[in-house]
């Protein structure tokens, strides 16, 4: 072969689907090898192709298997765990154009969308038809639903409505053998047959490519109050928290901000924090008119749980403004350093636990960490600090990493609670499910994607078809 010459996929593809929809610019591929996960190896793809339907993922896919070439799937490329990262020679298939809302139904209360709708846009939409689509990342103005049903993503409104799965009523999706499975179905209520759109929401590409998905919605809610309580001591505000949900209070929001976090807001933008706080809980009620009663029983817990200051918001401007410090997290702490993002979750009555034990985990690391999260539902994002440029503590950064994600197995929780396994922690999921449920795993893998086609070394340890693919045999 002419090593000038296109690729026979390439050309193939480029007939079939258009040559605009088949990138081979070096410049565009080294900008699309990697998601947001630092820490993760990127290969060389030997394509990027944007498919506009379903029938051209198909194309894809069943071009992709005759030349035993991988596909990794990627939306927007916000995740953290290295899952849209590209292997050696894959092709990169980009939701980006599959993104439009095919049908918002006020009566049965569904959405029917494609998986490159980013997630705030789908929000203002069905806004717009008086519901409400709850799960909300942080990346929510820039993560498609697709890549979050990938990943189960959560985000702040979990505590309360639940995580992406939650949603997702029926699925369409490519299989690697290049056919079409529907999932699921558009009732509230369905039980026949296996779970298979459970199944394939968090499989994080490696299962099939989606390319519909069928959303439950909400009807809108109602107008939200927040308070905001400060701590001297990290412990204090985290029992605080554990009361709150005790006390048999659903907050449609709270959050946990540790002493490293807040200050590091405050020496971004001055918001008024105590110089002594070391812990701060935002929680949030959209019940209405009943939302002042929620906010005033919340802040009469931290008080007795020893709070420093307790602000209740009395108007939505109010609100906002409280949760202001919430919203700031990432730009307060990447001005520290490198960060590499940790995302464990433990039963809410170890939270103090977990907390004590990233403190050790910073000492003996020597390395700073700080531990926003979502307080309510167990899920903090342990954030270890340090100077990349710094191999030494580039190395003790990564032990840190690893030792939080041992301290949240051993209370009892789990390696990552809503950015999924991806490349970062696989090494981590056999120790979390075990020997048994690994096969059956590897075994699923095998019925959904028998080519290994689909993101290969991804989330599991490849198996001997996924490793002849990504090494093009």
């Amino acid at each position: 072969m002419n090593p000038s010459a296109p690729h026979p996929l390439v050309e193939r593809l480029q007939a079939s689907l258009g040559a605009d929809a088949v990138v081979t610019d070096p410049d565009v591929l080294d900008g699309h090898r990697h998601d947001q996960a630092s820490f993760c190896d990127a290969g060389a793809p030997l394509a990027l192709v944007r498919p506009s339907d379903t029938a051209q993922v198909q194309e894809v896919v069943r071009a992709a298997g005759e030349h035993r070439v991988p596909v990794v799937t990627q939306g927007a490329r916000t995740g953290l765990a290295g899952a849209a990262n590209a292997v050696d020679g894959c092709l990169l298939l980009s939701t980006a154009r599959m993104n439009r809302v095919l049908e918002v139904d006020p009566h049965d209360q569904v959405a029917v969308v494609q998986p490159g709708v980013v997630n705030a846009e789908l929000s203002r939409v069905v806004a717009e038809a008086g519901l409400f689509y709850p799960p909300d990342p942080s990346s929510w103005e820039e993560s498609t639903i697709g890549g979050n049903v990938a990943t189960n993503a959560g985000g702040l409104c979990c505590v309360k409505y639940g995580v992406t799965a939650d949603f997702v009523r029926g699925l369409e999706v490519v299989l690697g053998t290049g056919e079409v499975l529907r999932t699921g179905r558009r009732t509230a209520k369905g039980v026949a047959g296996y779970d298979l759109t459970r199944l394939l929401v968090g499989s994080e590409g490696t299962l099939a490519i989606v390319t519909e998905v069928t959303l439950a919605l909400r009807p809108a809610p109602e107008t939200s109050l927040t308070a905001a309580a400060t701590f001297a001591s990290g412990r204090q505000a985290l029992e605080a928290a554990s009361r709150v949900m005790a006390a048999g209070l659903r907050p449609s929001l709270m959050e946990f901000l540790d002493g490293t976090t807040a200050r590091a807001i405050q020496a971004y933008r001055d918001m008024g924090l105590p110089e002594n706080v070391d812990g701060m809980l935002l929680a949030q009620s959209d019940r209405g008119a009943r939302a002042a009663e929620d906010v005033a029983a919340i802040a009469a817990i931290c008080r007795e749980s020893g709070a420093i200051e307790v602000a209740e918001a009395s108007n939505a401007e109010e609100s906002r403004m409280l949760l202001e410090a919430r919203r700031l997290v990432h730009a307060g702490i990447e001005r520290l350093g490198t960060t590499l993002v940790d995302d464990v979750a433990v039963p809410l009555s170890r939270l103090p636990d977990l907390l004590v034990g990233i403190e050790a985990v910073a000492e003996e690391h020597a390395v700073l960490i700080s531990c926003p999260g979502h307080v309510g539902d167990g899920n903090m994002h342990p954030t270890v600090i340090f100077d990349r440029d710094d191999p030494e503590a580039e190395k003790r950064a990564v032990q840190a990493f690893e030792a939080v994600m041992e301290l949240g197995l051993r209370l009892g929780g789990t390696i990552t609670g809503e950015h999924g396994v991806g490349l970062l922690k696989r090494g981590f999921l056999e120790k979390e499910l075990g020997p048994v449920s690994i096969r059956l795993h590897n075994q699923l893998k095998q019925v959904f994607d028998p080519l290994g086609l689909l993101n290969p070394g991804k989330m599991l340890v490849p198996s001997t078809a996924e490793s002849r693919v990504a090494a093009g045999s």
